[in-house]
């Protein structure tokens, strides 16, 4: 492997590093699952997540700041998704191995 190549890798596994630590607590993980499901407000989290709204708000703050969530006004209320394309497409895996019946 040449410089280059090993430099990229390098570069590569750091982002997925940012990304997976983002997934090992079990509440930002129902988070994200839930998420990955569609567009969800802050109370519909709160519900399905069983977070307070201050642990939420961190969460979200952390997420949004790393660029993996994004937030938008949807009438009076924010929803939020998952903003980075292969975030959904790594949680749509986790979701068909843990969890497809």
């Amino acid at each position: 492997m040449n410089r280059n190549a090993a430099r990229a890798m390098a570069a590569r596994s750091e982002a997925a590093a940012r990304v997976l630590k983002q997934l090992a607590h079990p509440r930002r993980l129902r988070l994200l699952c839930s998420l990955a499901e569609g567009d969800k407000t802050v109370g519909e989290l709160e519900r399905l997540c069983g977070v307070s709204q201050s642990q939420l708000s961190q969460f979200l703050g952390r997420l949004r700041g790393q660029g993996l969530v994004a937030a938008r006004r949807k009438g009076r209320f924010v929803a939020y998704r998952i903003a980075e394309p292969r975030l959904r497409r790594l949680m749509r895996a986790l979701h068909a191995i843990f969890c497809a019946g």
